[in-house]
């Protein structure tokens, strides 16, 4: 069991204390902020107030592939969406006691410790007597059965609050049979009716996984997930926006807003700013939306156009030479950190890079690159030394590439410095180039949660909880129509396996759910193509500054999500 104890301090700071199982885990001193965030209110969807029953919807598919989706998951396939709807007769039974594990998987995002007070208040309020166990360490908490029985003291500290430290996360996966089989000692000991997974595509594509697993044996244990990712790619129709996002952009555009000052303050650097983003690009577009930076290169659309490395450069180029033509030798550049990967001759060499070393070690004789086409070997040689010791370095856990530690933003100012060169010997630039490398990366990922990404996550957390005592399995826990106001939003759980299609991993075909990536078509882009030649040649910056709790634009939600619910942001 856990205990927790609150004290004030005579500056009036909070400062608490947690420990568990013999452990002690102490929260810092809360600034005056935090503690003020402790008791924000979170209004919730009127549907979550009242009597409800579940509503199915029609028979699902998948996102791709849904014959194998379907061979993968027997027990799950074609399961239909749901959604609560007002109803006065009550079908869901109150007062039910559960028990309910809660587990944090993969990379932190603001707002996850209140998915854990969604899930924890709803109980308390519709099940009185459950229990809720906080699996420790993520997915192998659940392997190793660590975990703490969550009390109302124990959670109060974190409501609101950013990070993952209630019970902290992990990036394991509950993959072979021999792991499977430690989930279920560990379900079947704490004999528990459900399970919340809260995490991105993979960390869902894992709850799916266990779903189908755990009905195929007849056990009584559900398991519903929760859509996390602050890059923002993981989104349908019925999931509008994975929580975090909100809350992360507005950090990094706040940061590059800072740059953009200091840019036309000193009156002679451009900045190269590197943005979260490794298989989709919709935080830099976000960014972009908030801030007016010169140049921004969306990933999805250089692959559409099957830009090379050099047509790359020679767009940057070509704006700073129009720009110094007007007397600006400044400016501000943002790069998805993925655009590396959307650069069809680059994805080329790191695919075929990931098959050879999911089989073979890098040796100092190259045997392995050996096994490259010649295009891509020929590709390989040409990139610096460092951006080729980086593209060799270790995989994550699903295969890919580590391209957080590949530093585009500094090969591109080593291409586009060499190319001005070029054209200052053809006297066709003569101004002088200076480039300045960031990378805004794991800064927003920890940040107090938005009052969106507050309130978002709260309803999440109790629409979850609402699904488990429904009885239901295999979804992730939706809410949308969320540009309207909170009391008026809608509550669901969307079929994992609808989102699901099969990719080639570690050199095999795997379920994953399938990455929402930034449509060229849709109104977000469109709103800032519209106006990136405008941006590119004039100083057009904002400067949002740091997140607001309170005051005018304290709940103004991201560009994007508006944009794409056919609100005008």
């Amino acid at each position: 069991m856990a205990a927790a104890s609150i004290s004030m301090l005579s500056n009036g700071d909070l400062t608490c204390s947690v420990k568990s199982h013999g452990t002690g885990r102490y929260a810092s001193v809360y600034s005056e902020v935090q503690n003020s965030r402790l008791d924000h209110p979170l209004p919730l969807p009127c549907v979550l107030g009242t009597p409800f029953k579940v509503l199915d919807g029609p028979a699902s598919s998948a996102a791709g592939h849904p014959e194998e989706i379907a061979k993968l998951f027997p027990c799950l396939y074609g399961q239909p969406s749901v959604s609560l709807v007002p109803d006065d007769s009550g079908d869901v039974a109150m007062n039910q006691s559960l028990k309910i594990g809660v587990v944090l998987s993969g990379g932190q995002a603001p707002g996850g410790h209140n998915v854990i007070s969604g899930i924890f208040d709803y109980l308390q309020t519709h099940c009185k007597g459950s229990t809720v166990y906080g699996f420790r360490g993520g997915p192998a908490g659940i392997m190793k059965g660590k975990y703490v029985v969550l009390t109302p003291e124990f959670i109060y500290p974190y409501r609101n609050q950013g990070g993952f430290d209630m019970i902290c996360s992990g990036r394991d996966k509950i993959e072979t049979p021999e792991q499977f089989k430690q989930a279920e000692e560990t379900v079947k000991k704490l004999d528990l009716d459900g399970l919340v997974v809260i995490g991105g595509d993979d960390s869902n594509t894992n709850a799916c996984l266990l779903a189908e697993n755990f009905r195929s044996k007849n056990m009584k244990t559900r398991v519903i997930g929760c859509p996390k990712t602050i890059d923002g790619d993981l989104k349908s129709k019925e999931v509008p926006v994975s929580f975090g996002f909100d809350t992360a952009c507005k950090i990094y555009a706040e940061m590059i807003g800072n740059v953009m000052i200091d840019a036309r303050s000193t009156g002679k650097y451009y900045h190269f700013v590197r943005l979260m983003g490794r298989s989709a690009s919709h935080i830099t577009l976000e960014c972009a939306l908030q801030t007016h930076p010169n140049i921004t290169l969306i990933g999805e659309e250089v692959f559409a156009k099957k830009l090379t490395l050099k047509n790359v450069a020679d767009y940057i180029a070509d704006v700073v030479c129009k720009r110094a033509e007007s007397g600006y030798n400044y400016g501000v550049i943002l790069i998805p950190e993925g655009l590396i990967d959307f650069i069809p001759e680059v994805q080329q060499l790191i695919a075929e890079l990931n098959e050879i070393l999911a089989h073979d070690v890098v040796d100092e004789a190259g045997v392995w690159k050996k096994k490259l086409t010649p295009q891509c070997i020929e590709l390989f040689d040409l990139l610096p030394l460092a951006i080729q010791e980086q593209l060799l370095l270790e995989r994550d856990p699903h295969g890919n590439v580590q391209v957080a530690k590949i530093e585009t933003e500094k090969m591109l100012i080593q291409m586009v410095e060499t190319e001005l060169d070029q054209r200052k010997q053809k006297g066709a630039y003569s101004a002088q180039f200076k480039g300045q490398s960031h990378f805004f990366g794991y800064e927003g990922r920890c940040g107090l949660p938005s009052n969106f990404d507050s309130t978002y996550c709260y309803a999440l957390g109790y629409g979850a909880g609402a699904l488990l005592q429904s009885g239901k399995t295999g979804l992730i826990s939706s809410v949308g129509n969320l540009a309207a106001p909170v009391e008026e939003w809608t509550v669901g759980g969307t079929a994992l396996t609808a989102l699901m299609d099969v990719e080639r991993r570690h050199g095999k075909f795997k379920p994953v759910i399938k990455k929402a990536m930034v449509e060229l078509e849709g109104a977000p882009f469109k709103k800032f193509a519209s106006n990136r030649e405008e941006w590119a040649l004039n100083n057009r910056y904002i400067n949002p500054g740091p997140i607001q709790f309170v005051g005018p634009v304290a709940n103004k939600v991201n560009h994007t999500l508006l944009l794409e619910l056919g609100v005008d942001a």
